[in-house]
C-alpha cells in the first residue's frame, strides 16, 4: 500500500507480525525483515529482535536466499563476532545456490560493504557467479556491482573487461536521462577514448534535463575520470549551482572535492557553496556532519573560518572519534597553510584548536581497550593525514596491542602503516611474525598490502628470508590469475628490499602478461596508468642492474625519454648547494646538475676526480637543469668506472629532502635506498646529503656547509 511507517495501519500490522516473529520460518522472515527496512527501521528494537532469532537458528539453516536478505537488513545491528559467524555459515553454503543466483552474490557483496569487510574468498565466489552471467546482468546490476567493488577496493580485471564490451554496447540504446546517467557513471571511468568521447557529447545534448542528483552523479564520475572537459563542466556545474540548496553536507563535500580535483574555479559558485557550508555549520551538532563541513570549508579558495565555527569545532571535540579528529587536524592545519602563505600570519586561535584537538585524540586512544574496537576507528583514517604527535600516540596505542594482531587484522594494519611513513620495528616484526605463522590463512591477493610497508619504510624483519620466501611461495601457484597490475607492484616492492624471486620475476617479464598489463591500463586513469608504467620501468630496470644474469632485457628507453622531458627546477637548497659545488670544485665547469645515468636515473649534481683528488673538467658540454641531455655514455648497459682515466672516480651528490626518511627517525625509505645501490652498481660514488643535516644548527654557516661538501667529496676538511 506504499503506506508510512507511522501509518495506522502499517503500525497494527507490524505489531501483529512482531507477536508471530517467532513462528515465521526464514523465509517468511527474511519478507519480513525486507518490509521493515522499506520502512527504514533498521535500528528498530524489532529488527534487533530478528537478528536474534538469526542468530539462535544458524546452525541449523540452509536456505542462503532467505539468509542473504536477512544478513544485509540485519547487518547495521550486529557484533563482529556475529558478522564473522555469518561470513563463515555463508561460506558453507555458498556452492548450494544455483550459479545463476546472482541477486544472491550480489546481496552478500552488499553485506559484507554494510560490515566494511574485503573478505576475498567470498567475494571471488560471488564474482565468479557475475563472470558466469554476464550475458543477463542489466545495467541496473553491472551499476550496483561496481559500486560495491569499489567502496570493498575489490578488483576483477576480467569482470570489468566483459562488462565494459557490455556497457559499450548499450550507449546507443540509453536515450533517457536517468538511464544514460547511470551508463555514463559505470562505463565513463573504465571506457577507452573514442567510448568517452561518445558519452561526453551525448551527456552535452542532455545535460539540461539533468536533476540535481543526476548532475553530482556526473561531476564525480568526472572525478574518476580525470576528465577536465571545461564545456561539460561548466554545464554540469550550471545544474548544480540551480539545485546547490537541495544538497546535504556530505553531498556539498563531494561537490567541493569534486571541483577542487578538476580545477573548477568561479567566483560566484564557490561564494554560494561557502554560504551553504557556513550555514549548515552554524546549525549542526553531529560530530561527524560538522567534520564533513568544516573539511569542505578548507577546500576552498578562502578555507578560515569565524568564531562561530571554531565554537562549533569545539563543542563537539568530546564526542568525536579518531576520524573526525584526524578531518579537523587535516582541516585547521590547510587553513593555517593558507594564512602564512597569503596573510603571512598564524593567530594563537589555530593554534589553540590544534591543541585541543592533540588533547582530545590522546585522551580517545589512552581509553581504547582493544585492537578491535581502536581499529572501528582508524580503518576509515589515512595515516598521512594525522598531525605528529596524534600519529606517535597511535603507533604507542598500536604497539600497546601488538599480540592482538593475527590474520584477521593483519592486512589492515600493514596498510595503514604503509600510509604512516612511520618506522615501528616492534609492529613491523610482529606482522612479519604472523604472516609466517598463519599464512595459510592470508588470502594470497593481500600478500602486497603485508610486504608493503617494508618496502616502504626499507625495513627487513629479523626473519627476513623466511618471511620473504613464506610470502612469495603462498603467491606462486596464483601468479597466473593473480591481478596484473598488483603483480607489478608486488615485484616492484620486492625489488626495492634486494628480493628478487625468480619464477615471480619471470611471469612479469613476457609477452603474455605486458599484454593483458597493456589491456588493463586502457581501463585506469591516467595517472594511475602513469604509476604502474612507472613501477614498471623500477622493476624493469631494478633487475637490469641487479640480476643480470635473469637476462630480462631492457626496454624502457623510449618510456624514460618521454617521462625525463617532464624534470622540474631545482628547489632552494638544490640551488645553494650548486652553487657552492662551483665554488669546492673550482669553477661551474667542474659539476653537472642534473645528469642523467644509463638507466635514466637522475642524479642532482656529478663532479669526477683525478687519482690525485683533483676535480676534473667537463669542458662546454655542462646540462642545465631541467633540459633532456644526451646519454652520459654510448651504451646504456655500459658501467661508468670504465669510461674514466685509470684512478678516477666519479661521484653522484643527491639532496634528500623530509620524505625520503622515515617520519620519526632519520631512516632512510626504500626507494631513496635502492637508488643509492644502483648508482653504485653504475660506479658512483655516492654523497647522501641529507635535509636534516644540511638545515642543522651545526651547518647553520656558508663555512660550515662548504667544510662539509670538500669532507665528504675530498674526505678532508679544506678551511678552518
Amino acid at each position: 500500500f506504499a503506506g508510512e511507517s507511522h501509518d495506522p495501519l502499517v503500525e497494527a500490522l507490524v505489531t501483529e507480525a512482531w507477536r508471530r516473529l517467532e513462528r515465521f520460518d526464514i523465509k517468511l522472515l527474511s519478507e519480513f525483515s525486507s518490509c521493515l527496512a522499506d520502512q527504514h527501521l533498521y535500528f528498530s528494537p524489532l529488527m534487533g529482535k530478528i537478528a536474534d532469532i538469526v542468530h539462535r537458528n544458524l546452525e541449523t539453516t540452509q536456505d542462503l536466499s532467505s539468509l542473504s536478505v536477512l544478513m544485509v537488513n540485519i547487518s547495521s545491528l550486529i557484533s563482529r563476532h556475529f558478522q564473522q559467524q555469518l561470513v563463515n555459515k555463508t561460506e558453507l553454503l555458498f556452492d548450494t545456490i544455483a550459479s545463476s543466483e546472482v541477486n544472491v552474490a550480489i546481496r552478500i557483496a552488499r553485506f559484507l560493504r554494510n560490515i566494511k569487510y574485503c573478505y576475498q574468498p567470498l567475494l571471488e565466489k560471488c564474482n565468479n557467479v557475475f563472470l558466469s552471467n554476464v550475458d543477463q546482468l542489466d545495467l541496473d546490476s553491472i551499476s550496483k556491482i561496481f559500486r560495491l567493488y569499489k567502496f570493498l577496493q575489490f578488483n576483477s580485471f576480467e569482470f570489468i573487461m566483459m562488462a565494459k564490451k557490455k556497457l559499450t554496447e548499450m550507449i546507443p540504446l540509453c536515450n533517457h536521462p536517468a538511464s544514460f546517467v547511470k551508463l555514463f557513471v559505470t562505463l565513463g571511468p573504465i571506457a577507452g577514448p573514442e567510448e568517452k568521447k561518445q558519452l561526453k557529447s551525448t551527456l552535452l545534448l542532455m545535460s539540461e534535463d539533468l536533476t540535481g542528483e543526476q548532475a553530482l552523479a556526473v561531476l564525480r564520475a568526472m572525478e574518476d575520470m580525470e576528465s577536465r572537459n571545461s564545456h561539460l563542466i561548466k554545464r554540469v556545474t550550471s545544474v548544480l549551482h540551480k539545485h546547490l540548496d537541495s544538497y546535504k553536507p556530505l553531498e556539498l563535500l563531494k561537490i567541493t572535492q569534486a571541483l577542487t580535483f578538476l580545477h573548477f574555479q568561479r567566483k560566484e559558485f564557490s561564494a554560494k557553496l561557502r554560504e551553504l557550508l557556513l550555514s549548515y555549520l552554524k546549525i549542526s551538532f553531529i560530530p561527524t556532519e560538522v567534520s564533513i563541513l568544516v573539511y569542505a570549508i578548507s577546500l576552498l579558495p578562502s578555507p578560515h573560518l569565524d568564531e562561530v565555527g571554531i565554537s562549533r569545532i569545539e563543542a563537539v571535540l568530546p564526542q568525536c572519534n579518531l576520524n573526525n579528529l584526524s578531518n579537523f587536524a587535516t582541516s585547521v592545519l590547510r587553513w593555517i597553510q593558507y594564512d602564512h602563505m597569503y596573510l603571512d600570519s598564524i593567530t594563537g586561535k589555530q593554534l589553540k584548536l590544534l591543541q585541543k584537538l592533540d588533547h582530545y585524540g590522546r585522551q580517545r586512544l589512552q581509553h581504547s581497550n582493544s585492537l578491535d574496537l581502536l581499529w572501528e576507528e582508524l580503518k576509515s583514517v589515512r595515516g598521512n593525514t594525522f598531525p605528529e604527535s596524534l600519529l606517535e600516540e597511535t603507533i604507542a596505542t598500536l604497539q600497546h596491542f601488538v599480540d592482538e594482531i593475527n590474520y584477521i587484522n593483519v592486512v589492515e594494519i600493514a596498510s595503514f602503516i604503509s600510509h604512516t611513513d612511520y618506522l615501528s620495528t616492534l609492529l613491523l616484526d610482529r606482522i612479519a611474525s604472523v604472516a609466517v605463522q598463519q599464512i595459510e590463512k592470508i588470502h594470497p591477493f593481500t600478500i602486497l598490502a603485508i610486504i608493503l610497508p617494508f618496502s616502504t619504510l626499507n625495513y627487513d624483519p629479523p626473519q627476513r628470508d623466511e618471511f620473504f620466501g613464506t610470502c612469495v611461495q603462498h603467491l606462486n601457484s596464483y601468479l597466473g590469475i593473480l591481478d596484473p597490475l598488483m603483480l607489478v607492484c608486488l615485484g616492484f616492492s620486492l625489488a626495492t628490499l634486494q628480493y628478487f624471486p625468480e619464477d615471480l620475476l619471470k611471469s612479469i617479464f613476457n609477452i603474455e602478461f605486458l599484454a593483458r598489463l597493456d589491456s588493463q591500463l586502457e581501463i585506469l586513469s591516467s595517472s594511475l596508468s602513469a604509476r604502474v608504467q612507472f613501477h614498471l620501468m623500477e622493476l624493469n630496470r631494478s633487475i637490469c642492474l641487479e640480476c643480470p644474469e635473469f637476462q630480462i632485457p631492457w626496454f624502457h628507453d623510449r618510456f624514460c625519454q618521454q617521462y625525463n622531458k617532464g624534470i622540474g627546477g631545482m628547489s632552494g637548497a638544490q640551488q645553494q648547494i650548486y652553487k657552492m659545488l662551483t665554488e669546492v670544485l673550482g669553477g661551474i665547469n667542474r659539476v653537472k646538475a642534473s645528469v642523467l645515468t644509463p638507466y635514466y636515473h637522475t642524479v642532482d649534481f656529478e663532479c669526477i676526480l683525478d687519482k690525485r683528488k683533483k676535480p676534473l673538467p667537463y669542458g662546454s658540454h655542462n646540462i642545465a637543469w631541467g633540459q633532456l641531455p644526451e646519454m652520459p655514455w654510448e651504451s646504456n648497459t655500459e658501467i661508468v668506472g670504465s669510461r674514466l682515466p685509470p684512478g678516477a672516480e666519479r661521484i653522484a651528490l643527491e639532496f634528500l629532502d623530509s620524505k625520503s626518511f622515515c617520519r620519526n627517525i632519520p631512516h632512510m625509505k626504500g626507494k631513496s635506498a635502492m637508488k643509492k645501490r644502483h648508482l653504485e652498481i653504475l660506479g658512483y660514488r655516492v654523497i647522501q646529503i641529507s635535509q636534516f643535516e644540511w638545515n642543522s644548527m651545526a651547518l647553520s654557516t656558508k663555512d660550515a656547509r662548504m667544510d662539509y661538501l670538500r669532507e665528504h667529496i675530498f674526505g678532508e676538511v679544506k678551511s678552518l
